[in-house]
């Protein structure tokens, strides 16, 4: 089947493909510092508290939220192609130049430029895959490109930890930094700039007034997706920032089996959200209601990614090794569905800019959760609370979807084109 713009399917799902691999790379990007702040002698060469330790974990955070409503703007106004090349070189370029400093500031204001160059990705991403798949087969490529948000974490410890063993961690950081810049060329190669000419012709098509935006933010869903966004990043960001100095300082791995079971938990992770995205899709085509199903697969992934608390309390190290991965990749059912859902219940034009808003829901996760995971960690001197907060912050994400995020409450047009 082609796509509304007649391009070949092939065509539509290889960039499926580099919208992954980008993301992957935005996930080893983001995500490389959390294994040098768990080895000694970095810490101890920027003299680095737990606070310390915390503060720079969340300060790319600090400009992908603030900016993820604007780089929506963005790509809602100019279009996804160009927009999302900038950005890309930006964080690339940010992240190799972690290799030169040399104190806590210097580190900060570099996690602060990646954080600001990879504010485009969710707001372009989400927005290309609208205009370009149909309802049912949407559960399957957002799966397909979110695996690089969870095989991104997956590798990017391993990598690192690999790499650092190879080289120090100043190399690491060039050649993850510069090898990234590579993307650009398939980017460039098979991404078309025909997003917003799409728009106009399906509003040309459906005969409808565009929803005014202020009415889409007064719906009880966004606001829903918003709370449920943030629990569920709460639980990943934690995993990202947090879950390498829990594996070597609570259960004592070595750094290469660090890497190890932080593969397995993102990798695990990655494939539950593509074949949970699949079976949606195989459910909707069916004729089940899209909300329902992406609701039902969305709850189920919250519910199991509750037993994380199971694995934190246990004294057998196997135990907590195998909660630590059901837990994230159960988590995984969630993926997919819950962005796919967005998509379903929100008008298209108007897509950049909530994608954005609910990324940044995702990004203020990953302020709070490796804050306040620290704050705990240094008043309790324990794992056992930050994991206790993740329970409960999973548990209000499942009360958003049951109570806020239902179809009667969508924003919907009403006004026909005269």
């Amino acid at each position: 089947m082609a796509s509304r713009t007649g391009e070949a399917p092939a065509v539509r799902w290889a960039v499926i493909g580099v919208l992954s691999l980008g993301m992957i790379i935005a996930y080893v990007s983001r995500s490389a510092l959390a294994v040098p702040l768990a080895l000694p002698e970095f810490i101890r060469s920027f003299h680095l508290s737990i606070t310390d330790r915390g503060v720079i974990n969340s300060a790319f955070f600090w400009t992908y939220a603030v900016l993820q409503i604007p780089a929506g703007w963005v790509v809602d106004r100019y279009g996804v192609k160009f927009p999302y090349f900038l950005g890309f070189a930006i964080w690339c370029l940010a992240s190799a130049s972690t290799a030169l400093t040399r104190s806590i500031p210097q580190l900060i204001v570099v996690q602060v430029v990646l954080g600001a160059g990879q504010a485009v990705v969710a707001p372009a991403s989400y927005r290309w895959i609208r205009y370009h798949f149909v309802e049912k087969e949407r559960g399957l490529a957002v799966g397909l490109y979110m695996t690089g948000t969870k095989i991104g974490p997956a590798v990017g410890a391993p990598l690192a930890a690999w790499l650092i063993g190879m080289y120090d961690w100043r190399m690491m950081f060039v050649l993850i930094g510069l090898g990234g810049l590579l993307w650009l060329v398939p980017w460039l190669l098979l991404v078309g700039n025909d997003d917003r000419q799409i728009e106009r012709a399906a509003v040309k098509k459906d005969g409808t007034r565009p929803i005014p935006f202020g009415r889409i933010m007064a719906s009880p869903v966004i606001w829903g997706t918003i709370v449920a966004s943030f629990c569920y990043m709460y639980f990943v960001y934690f995993s990202m920032t947090w879950m390498p100095a829990y594996f070597m300082e609570r259960r004592h791995l070595s750094l290469g089996k660090m890497g190890l079971y932080t593969f397995f938990s993102f990798g695990g992770m990655a494939a539950v959200a593509t074949l949970a995205g699949w079976a949606a899709d195989l459910l909707i085509g069916r004729g089940h209601n899209p909300v329902t199903v992406r609701k039902c697969f969305t709850i189920a992934g919250f519910s199991i990614a509750c037993t994380e608390l199971i694995g934190a309390r246990a004294s057998s190290l196997e135990t907590a090794l195998v909660f630590a991965v059901v837990s994230l990749s159960g988590l995984g059912l969630a993926t997919a569905n819950y962005w796919a859902l967005t998509q379903t219940l929100i008008p298209g034009a108007a897509i950049g800019r909530i994608s954005g808003i609910q990324n940044c829901a995702c990004s203020v996760a990953g302020i709070v959760a490796p804050l306040l995971t620290g704050w705990l960690l240094q008043k309790t001197g324990s794992y056992e609370a930050p994991m206790l907060a993740i329970l409960v912050v999973l548990l209000a994400g499942v009360l958003s979807y049951l109570f806020m995020i239902r179809e009667k409450y969508a924003p919907k047009a009403r006004d026909a084109v005269r």
